[in-house]
């Protein structure tokens, strides 16, 4: 009788890299030194949930209830989430002159979503050091922002820990305010503060893929692959678009400037970043479907940002506009798209949309709460955004395991949880007769 092992194959590993520095977390800040009060078991796995799938829904404000250890921890979770577990682990590996074979190398490709296995190792290298210049020049000029309100040694921890987090768009603050979860309320018109949190944001979404694609390619469009360009045109498209709904109808009664920058930081940040500038009390049902749909989406594929993928957003709309030209293909700049990225790229849409509307649902049969609440909330988790209208710290227990899970399957991405849990059939010579249907 033949004995079937079971294979980590590289879904499987980053299922269980992500699960085991969760845990570890909620251990870590369940002890005595990590808060100023008692915290239970879900309540730290909450937290540390959020902090490694860089979401930033917190039950406890993180500037009060947490000691320095507390959010010491918090950090490292962020920074590791944000880069990746499997990309954190080759580092260690690289460090300590460990030999890195083709399984491992093959597993890095995965995690990063890149194209070849060739030269995986020194995009490592590439991912770290763009990664810590890029925090390190941020926390500079927040700490000059921080200065402003706080002492020299307290700016400077505010600007590497708020540097980090905007980066890897986890959301975390540790400012405070005179209102629990204010996040950066208090900095709405302050331009310094707002344009330096809002490039981290974005360099930290567009991914480190199209970065790689800029500098190899010394910034010319024409040679960019069609990925990059269409990251670059989605991002700018839903920053600008959304930026003037924001102006126009949500934000009309601001000061001139509050009104700009208002706009234009959430319009960068719903898309899983988590910082706040404003406070969502006023908000109108319709620009709370806007923020949702801009949670859904998220950033890019291989970034530290979370959601479905504005990739995958693009190639859905790409699809919807070849079927109305009654083309057989999709085509996004004068390139095919391979019908396997579509039915993908289907497949992941529907299952977020499930994923959110059923969270949404159990919520609001257990909570009681206002469904557009809801999926506001659910939104955020699975598009691991960390934006809430305030209702995370008032949830029971079931409400916080299902957000947990949908901060989960938002970081590790439904289909890879899929292919780690079920697996897939090796082959695929069976088929079926094929028989038409009508839809539409």
């Amino acid at each position: 009788m033949k004995i079937r092992k079971k294979t980590f194959t590289s879904e499987r590993i980053v299922l269980l890299g992500f699960s085991a520095l969760i845990l570890s977390g909620a251990l870590l800040l369940m002890l005595p030194i990590s808060s100023n009060g008692s915290i239970g078991f879900v309540d730290a796995l909450f937290t540390a949930t959020s902090s490694s799938c860089v979401t930033g829904l917190v039950v406890h404000d993180t500037a009060t209830y947490f000691t320095t250890f507390g959010k010491a921890v918090i950090l490292i979770m962020i920074q590791i989430g944000g880069m990746g577990v499997v990309t954190m682990t080759t580092l260690v590996a690289i460090i300590t002159g460990r030999r890195i074979g083709l399984s491992g190398r093959n597993l890095m490709k995965n995690s990063i979503s890149a194209d070849q296995i060739g030269g995986i190792i020194g995009f490592t290298g590439f991912i770290v050091k763009i990664t810590l210049f890029i925090e390190a020049l941020g926390a500079v000029v927040l700490t000059f922002a921080f200065c402003q309100k706080f002492s020299f040694l307290t700016a400077l921890k505010y600007g590497i820990f708020h540097s980090v987090s905007a980066f890897c768009n986890a959301g975390f603050d540790i400012v405070g305010g005179k209102q629990p979860f204010s996040s950066l309320c208090g900095y709405v018109d302050n331009p310094v503060m707002n344009v330096t949190v809002m490039i981290l944001i974005i360099v930290g979404g567009i991914g480190f893929l199209t970065w790689q694609d800029l500098k190899a390619n010394k910034f010319s469009f024409k040679k960019y692959k069609m990925q990059t360009k269409v990251i670059l045109c989605v991002t700018a498209f839903l920053v600008i678009l959304p930026a003037l709904f924001f102006y126009f109808f949500e934000f009309s009664k601001s000061a001139p400037g509050e009104r700009i920058f208002a706009s234009l930081f959430q319009s960068v940040t719903l898309r899983t970043a988590g910082f706040n500038t404003v406070s969502f009390d006023h908000i109108s049902d319709s620009g709370k479907v806007m923020m949702i749909s801009l949670m859904l989406i998220g950033g890019a594929p291989g970034s530290t940002a979370g959601g479905m993928k504005l990739t995958t957003f693009a190639v859905m709309f790409a699809s919807v506009v070849s079927v109305f030209k009654k083309k057989n293909d999709a085509e996004m700049f004068k390139r095919r798209v391979p019908e396997r990225v579509v039915k993908n790229a289907a497949a992941i849409f529907i299952m977020y949309l499930i994923l959110f509307v059923t969270g949404a649902i159990i919520i609001n049969r257990v909570e009681g709460i206002p469904i557009i609440n809801c999926l506001f909330e659910t939104a955020s988790a699975i598009g691991t955004v960390g934006l809430t209208t305030g209702i995370t710290p008032l949830l029971h227990t079931t409400s916080k395991i299902v957000l947990i899970a949908l901060m989960f399957l938002g970081r590790v991405g439904g289909l890879t949880f899929v292919f780690a849990t079920v697996g897939s059939s090796e082959s695929d010579i069976k088929k079926y007769p094929m028989e038409n249907i009508t839809v539409g």
